[in-house]
């Protein structure tokens, strides 16, 4: 069931776009592929970043909220509540992206290691409008004119580092390129606050007794994501076919130009509200400085009396 209604549609996709594009090359039709699921996943990848987006322009009020609470954790999640509810932000939308985006990733790894071990496949696993193609037919007759490189400088068949040890340059460069690119892509979601605090010194506080902060610890989590999620994805991807790294790299460099759309357009509206919230908060946590009473002029026609 997983490969007629996952591996099977993203392999023949692939399939279809190396078939019809000039020179046939391989590096070039995964580039090409992944490009267009980020394309036909654009209007929920656009809604997940709007929600992200939201969720930075909410923290000055979600400080409100908490000094408003004064410790009492029901109430601060309740009055949380009622502001995504208010503002219409699911906190929990980058799962249904992530939900979308592990398919297609093991679907395509899938694919890929088809056509790595035994280029055959390419004409074995194609539907039979894709298998009339011209070059498929010219690989069905002869399957050693298949190119598996990024436009001959790469042999994507090949992994980083092999079982004995020995490492692929060329395919090295990409899987620590699309490494960096994630921690890039992680990091320009990530809120831009000034107070924040690590997740050690967090727990180094509940240690000495002090009640941790929830929205702390999500942020530190958040922080320490962008750093774990990168070296993840280099040990997976360091021992296999460089092709799905290449997929991983694009797919790294064209979510980073998305972000870099939605979340930057608005950048100057979402510093001045920023600020404007922080002056509200200010100014109900700081309280008046006592001034010194102004002396009362007597009324005119009054006159004053001698003690």
């Amino acid at each position: 069931m997983f490969n007629a209604l996952i591996v099977n549609p993203i392999f023949n996709l692939l399939v279809f776009i190396y078939a019809i594009i000039p020179g046939h090359n391989f590096g070039l039709a995964i580039i090409i592929f992944t490009v267009l699921v980020r394309l036909l996943m654009w209007p929920l990848i656009k809604k997940q970043l709007h929600q992200a987006k939201a969720m930075r322009e909410l923290q000055p009020e979600l400080k409100r909220i908490k000094l408003a609470a004064k410790g009492d954790k029901q109430k601060e999640s309740t009055m949380m509540m009622e502001l995504y509810k208010e503002r219409e932000i699911n906190p929990f939308s980058s799962i249904g992206l992530l939900i979308v985006q592990i398919p297609i990733f093991l679907g395509l790894y899938s694919g890929l290691r088809r056509i790595v071990t035994n280029p055959q496949a390419i004409v074995d696993f194609s539907y039979p409008f894709i298998a009339k193609l011209p070059w498929i037919k010219t690989l069905a007759a002869d399957p050693s004119r298949f190119d598996s490189t990024l436009l001959g400088v790469v042999d994507l068949t090949k992994s980083a580092l092999d079982k004995a040890g020995v490492i692929y340059w060329p395919a090295m460069i990409i899987v620590a390129a699309s490494a960096i690119m994630q921690y890039f892509q992680a990091k320009q979601l990530m809120p831009d606050t000034k107070d924040k605090k690590s997740l050690r010194q967090i727990l180094g506080q509940a240690g000495e007794g002090k009640q941790a902060d929830q929205a702390e610890v999500s942020a530190a989590v958040g922080r320490s994501t962008k750093f774990i999620l990168p070296i993840f994805i280099f040990i997976v991807t360091v021992n296999i076919a460089s092709a799905l790294s290449l997929y991983w790299l694009t797919s790294g460099i064209v979510a980073f130009i998305q972000q870099s759309r939605v979340l930057g357009k608005d950048k100057t509206e979402m510093t001045t509200a920023t600020t404007a919230n922080k002056k509200v908060i200010e100014a109900e946590i700081i309280p008046p400085k006592n001034k010194k009473p102004k002396k009362k002029t007597p009324k005119k026609g009054t006159k004053k009396t001698r003690s």
